[in-house]
Order: structure tokens, then sequence, then C-alpha cells
């Protein structure tokens, strides 16, 4: 059931493309009141100077950026601020608010020598990691709901982990390494302008930019306890949306009844992950275009009973799913609110 009154968030660091996202999804929430949106660039300006797609409708107040110290308490604070600048002030931050919700990687990783070998550098608040809960509620959604503070999960790494989880928990994947290659968008770079993200350089491109050793490889190891999995990422000509392919083994002579069973033990449950599997048409497989702007995954597959070389498939649209969506959805569960409230959009065809 919703709260009455409205629960009170903020979110530090709101200029960026998840920061747009989470705005418009809470600003649609029917038990949220955004208080506050903070931008070291844009203190002072509208928000939908920066987020144009988030002018006022119905009479909605604008809202204005503002600045960290400007900042009054409220119920819950969202984080979403560049990588490293969430550890650097957490103590501050929890001064604020009773519940976090941090979208950064800063406490996904529960082991900090981890996060050092990842991320390059030794971790400020190595005594926070065990107090924040990985936040992907189809692993872990018990775990959130009792949470204080929850982290966000990598695109790439929820892309991944949804693709093989049936897998996994059905115990049907051969002792042989996989390899999860993702085709991703642009914004999944950020806001910020670089060399590789200007037009002409950025525009018509497969550009395999990690190859080997992405960061949220160390999400996917620490989700399944195995670390024999491997993702690969390439940039495609999207702006949204991440697609798993995950190729895997199990033994020959498994069918698809098989494999339908396992994927509804896993999944038949899940408001937010559709099963798509089918005999024909133009999309038999998921589609990252067709969850722009929702927080659905679209998981399916394609087996070689012959051989046993299966492979497993996970749409997303990495700022929904991939990120804010999945963090009001946290909330959601934080709260009391029903796991859907604010995340209903079901996509758009033809787009």
């Amino acid at each position: 059931m919703l709260t009455t009154p409205p629960i009170t968030v903020s979110i530090i660091g709101g200029s960026g493309y998840t920061g747009g996202e989470l705005l418009r999804l809470l600003l649609n929430h029917p038990g949220v009141d955004v208080q506050q949106v903070t931008s070291r660039r844009y203190a002072g300006k509208f928000v939908h100077s920066v987020h144009p797609n988030l002018r006022p409708v119905f009479g909605r107040n604008p809202i204005k950026f503002t600045t960290v110290d400007a900042l009054k308490p409220v119920d819950l604070l969202i984080l979403a601020l560049p990588h490293g600048q969430a550890q650097a002030r957490i103590d501050d931050f929890a001064g604020l608010a009773p519940r976090i919700i941090d979208l950064s990687a800063d406490f996904r990783l529960r082991n900090p020598a981890i996060y050092e070998a990842r991320y390059g550098h030794p971790h400020q608040a190595p005594a926070w990691l065990e107090r924040f809960v990985y936040g992907l509620p189809e692993i872990n959604r018990d775990a959130i709901r009792e949470a204080n503070y929850v982290s966000g999960v990598g695109c790439n790494a929820t892309a991944s982990i949804l693709a093989l989880k049936p897998l996994v928990d059905a115990g049907l994947l051969l002792d042989r390494p996989i390899v999860v290659d993702l085709k991703v968008g642009s914004s999944e770079g950020g806001a910020s302008a670089n060399p590789g993200s200007h037009h002409p350089e950025r525009s018509h491109v497969v550009r395999s930019f990690a190859p080997v050793g992405h960061r949220h490889e160390a999400e996917v190891h620490q989700a399944f306890g195995r670390e024999d999995v491997h993702l690969s990422i390439t940039s495609v000509e999207l702006v949204r949306g991440a697609l798993a392919t995950a190729h895997a083994w199990v033994q020959t002579g498994l069918n698809d009844r098989d494999l339908w069973r396992a994927y509804r033990a896993a999944y038949s449950d899940e408001p937010f992950v559709r099963i798509v599997h089918e005999r024909s048409g133009i999309y038999r497989h998921p589609e990252p275009k067709l969850l722009w702007g929702t927080n659905l995954a679209d998981v399916g597959w394609q087996l070689q009973s012959e051989t046993g070389r299966l492979v497993a498939l996970a749409a997303i649209d990495n700022l929904g799913k991939g990120a804010a969506g999945t963090a009001v959805q946290c909330m959601n569960l934080m709260l009391g609110f029903e796991e859907t409230a604010g995340l209903t959009f079901s996509g758009l065809h033809p787009v």
C-alpha cells in the first residue's frame, strides 16, 4: 500500500542521463514527492533546461537544480553521481536520509580488493560495503525489502545475470567458460562528451570497446559465485538499449521443453521479466528497441540440442531496467509500495 503523505526523495547528481530518467519516473510516481535535485554545473537552472522532456505539465511547478550543500533531510536519497564520488561522502549523505540508493559502482562489490582491482584505486569507505545490498530484485528481493542502503546494478551485469539466471538456478550449465557478448547503445557512455562520442566518430559504429575485462564482470561473478563468465562489450547504432547474448553449454539431448520449465521456474512470478521465445515473426527473440523507456527485461534462448550449445538472450533499456527503473523498483520494495508503482509503461511500437 502507498503511504500517506508521500515519501520525500532527493536526487544527488540529477543532470546526467540516469538522473533524468530517475526524475521522469519519480515525478509520475503516486507515492513520491521529489524535494531537491542537485547539479554542480547547472545549479540554479531549471531541470527542464537539461532534460527538456520534463517541462512541467498539468500545473506541476518547475524544479530548479540546487547544490549538495543546500540539501535538506528527506526520507530517501538517490545518488546518481559518477563512480568514486559517493564513497567519498557517504557519511555526509547518510546524515541526510535514513535510506539511500546509490546508482554508481561504489557499493556493488562486497570485496574491497576486487573493487580496487576492477576500478584502479582503493575503496575510500570499505566499512560501508557490507552495509549495502546489491540492488537487483530478481536475485535479491528479500534482502532489498529489509535494507536501508541499496546499490545500483551495472546495466551490462543486469542483462548478463538475467540471461543466465534460469540456467544457473536449474543447474543446467556445464562446467565450461561462458562468454556474454553485449551490444550496447551510446547512452551507456553517459552525458559527458568525449572524442569517441563525437557524432562523426560514433555514428554507424560497431565498435568493440571492452572485448575483455569489463568492470561489470565482477558483479556477475559475485552474483553466481563463479569466475568463468566473461563479458565482451560492443557499441552499436543505438542510443538506448543493451542486448546480452550469452554463449554457454548444456548436456546434449536437452530440449526446448526443459528450457521452458527452467525459465518459467525462474521468472513466472517476476513482474518485469518476460520470456520471449517465439516460433515465427520478426521479433522471435528479445529486442532492446521495444523496451525503450521501460523497466522490462525480455529473455529468451536458442538451443542446438545435438551439440549442447545454448545461446541465452536478455534485452533491456540500459537507462531503465539497467539503471533508473531498477532503482525505483528497489525503492518500492524498501518502502512498502507496490513493486510496480510508477513502472508500468510497456514501451512503444513502432519506434
